[in-house]
């Protein structure tokens, strides 16, 4: 990779796109350079003390390397492949790590269409890194803005304007199947947790039993599970043994306070006042009034 970068005045060419370029770039940083090269303008350069604020949004695609990024909002750890978008008015700093070094690509630009997307919620501060590893048309794309730009022949703005545009529509779509992804494992975490929970509504106690079963942290599992079905996954697990009261009430075959220590309640008092809760009856009220004739 050969060091090049260029900066470009507004352009109303740029902007008939929706998309105005304003710099390109590309650059190899070695182990323990100073980082960034203090020849770019000073509008552009910062120092990892003071960081720096754009008036822009910027693409950056470290291709091999790692480092770190700190904003307003975040601190995230930069790996290969990793691509991150920096937003206007929002001070930031990152750097390679000082033992390794990394290869990037950037691109900076502004116009209607970058804030269109942003309003309607498609690129976000607070989610600002896409983890692409190897990307070949990631990489190809960065790699013809910066050739392009080199040349700056007529109407090259307009052709690096529309490949920033299918930069952004491939990074977006990455987030969106990340997203349907940890949505299919959500769902399919839920579906498992349901199984359990009826099969095991006489085992266990505690519904953190079933996060631990399915080797998950409760707390996300809480999340999803209410997200799924509009109730925690406690919640969920008394409607279960309520239901299973109910069986054991009408059947007969057991005393209240035998079906309260079959469904692990701490003592029969605390399964009648939660019975009754639930159902508007103490357990005595239901079997009576719902009870099996044996007649």
């Amino acid at each position: 990779m050969h060091n090049f970068y260029k900066y470009f005045p507004s352009s109303d060419k740029g902007c008939d796109w929706g998309l105005n370029v304003l710099s390109v770039g590309c650059s190899r940083v070695l182990p323990n350079e100073i980082y960034p090269n203090p020849s770019h303008p000073s509008h552009h350069n910062f120092t990892w003390e003071m960081g720096r604020v754009l008036q822009e949004y910027a693409l950056v695609y470290i291709v091999n390397g790692t480092g770190i990024l700190e904003t307003e909002t975040l601190k995230e750890e930069i790996t290969d492949g990793t691509v991150f978008m920096i937003f206007p008015d929002e001070r930031h700093r990152y750097k390679p790590d000082n033992q390794k070094g990394w290869d990037e690509y950037w691109i900076s630009f502004n116009g209607d269409y970058i804030e269109k997307l942003i309003e309607e919620h498609l690129f976000s501060k607070t989610d600002p890194m896409f983890q692409l590893g190897f990307n070949e048309q990631m990489l190809q794309l960065f790699a013809s803005v910066v050739h392009i730009a080199k040349d700056e022949n007529k109407g090259y703005q307009a052709v690096i304007s529309s490949a920033t545009i299918h930069i952004l529509g491939i990074l977006h779509g990455f987030k969106q199947q990340q997203n349907h992804d940890k949505d299919s494992i959500s769902d399919l975490t839920v579906k498992k947790a349901k199984i359990l929970f009826r099969h095991k509504v006489l085992e266990i106690t505690d519904p953190k039993a079933i996060a631990d079963e399915l080797e998950v942290g409760y707390s996300w599992f809480r999340k999803v599970f209410k997200e799924n079905t509009g109730i925690s996954p406690g919640q969920y697990f008394i409607q279960l043994k309520t239901q299973k009261a109910k069986e054991l009430l009408v059947n007969q075959q057991y005393s209240i306070k035998e079906i309260a220590y079959i469904l692990k309640f701490e003592s029969p008092f605390y399964f009648s006042k939660l019975f009754k809760q639930k159902t508007l009856f103490t357990p005595l009220q239901f079997r009576k009034k719902f009870a099996k004739s044996d007649k």
